[in-house]
C-alpha cells in the first residue's frame, strides 16, 4: 500500500467553511495528527485512527506523519484555517529537509479558508487593498522581531491582520502593540476585533485606535487593523481599492 499525506486546512469552525476536498481527503485517511482542538473536530470512524498533540510540538508532529506515510499510512494533518498560513504546511517540510528518504513522499496540501479572510469577509472588506497578516505570538520569533515587522508595516500603509494577539502568559504584548500602532498611525484609524468568527462564541467589533483596549483581544480573536483609508459604510468596514497620489 502507498502511503501519502495530505496536510489539510479545516477553516476557521464552521463545518460549512471546510473544502469538499479537504472532506474527501479525511473520508480516505487512515490517521488524523495536529493540535488537540483541530483533531477533535474530526469524526471519528471505523478505521480511522487519530493523534491528538500539544501545539507546541510541530516538529515531531511532522515526523510522526513521516513515519506512518513510510509504512504505508494515509495521514491528515489537520491545522486550523489554512494549513500554509502559521500552521503545520510549513513544518512539515522543515521536518522533511534533512531526510532525504522522504522527499518522495506523496505530499498534498489542501487550502483552506483561513481566520483573517472569514474575519474580514464578516466586517466588509477591511483587506480590499495591500495587506500583511502578522503572528504577534513571540513563541517562534523574538519580540523585537514582532514590533520591527510591525513598524515597518504601518509606516508602509499596509491593513494589518494579527494572529495570536494576546494569550494569558503575556497579555503586555498587545498593549505593546497598541502602543506601537498609535504611535505610527492616526488615531481614527479603524481596528476589528474578530473573535471565533463563524461559530456559535462569534462576536465583531470595530473601533477606532483611539479606543482600542488590550482586554478586547485574546488568543481566538483575529484583530485587523485598516490603513488611512479604511471606512465605514453603515455598519461595514471597507478598504478602497484605488489609492490616491
Amino acid at each position: 500500500m502507498s502511503g501519502w499525506i495530505a496536510v489539510a486546512g479545516l477553516g476557521p469552525g464552521a463545518e460549512a467553511l471546510v473544502t469538499p476536498e479537504v472532506t474527501a481527503t479525511l473520508a480516505q485517511a487512515t490517521d488524523v495528527i495536529g493540535y488537540i482542538p483541530y483533531v477533535a473536530r474530526v469524526a471519528p470512524r471505523e478505521g480511522l485512527v487519530l493523534h491528538p498533540s500539544d501545539n507546541r510540538v510541530e516538529l515531531d508532529r511532522a515526523a510522526h506523519a513521516i513515519a506512518l506515510a513510510q509504512a504505508g499510512r494515509r495521514v491528515v494533518i489537520v491545522s486550523s484555517g489554512d494549513p500554509g498560513v502559521f500552521a503545520m504546511a510549513s513544518a512539515l517540510f522543515e521536518g522533511m529537509e534533512a531526510r532525504p528518504d522522504c522527499h518522495d513522499l506523496d505530499i498534498r496540501i489542501l487550502p483552506g479558508i483561513t481566520a483573517m479572510l472569514a474575519a474580514a469577509a464578516r466586517a466588509g472588506a477591511p483587506l480590499g487593498h495591500d495587506f500583511c497578516a502578522i503572528n504577534l505570538s513571540d513563541n517562534l520569533k523574538p519580540f523585537s522581531e514582532v514590533e520591527r515587522r510591525l513598524r515597518h508595516a504601518a509606516r508602509g500603509g499596509f491593513a494589518m491582520a494579527f494572529y495570536n494577539p494576546r494569550s494569558a502568559s503575556r497579555p503586555h504584548q498587545f498593549t505593546e502593540v497598541l502602543r506601537i500602532l498609535r504611535e505610527e498611525c492616526e488615531r481614527e484609524r479603524l481596528i476589528t476585533f474578530a473573535r471565533a468568527v463563524s461559530t456559535p462564541e462569534e462576536r465583531l467589533l470595530t473601533v477606532t485606535l483611539a479606543e482600542a483596549l488590550p482586554e478586547m483581544a485574546d488568543m481566538r480573536t483575529v484583530v485587523i487593523v485598516g490603513n488611512a483609508a479604511t471606512r465605514r459604510v453603515g455598519r461595514w468596514i471597507y478598504t478602497p481599492r484605488s489609492v490616491s497620489a
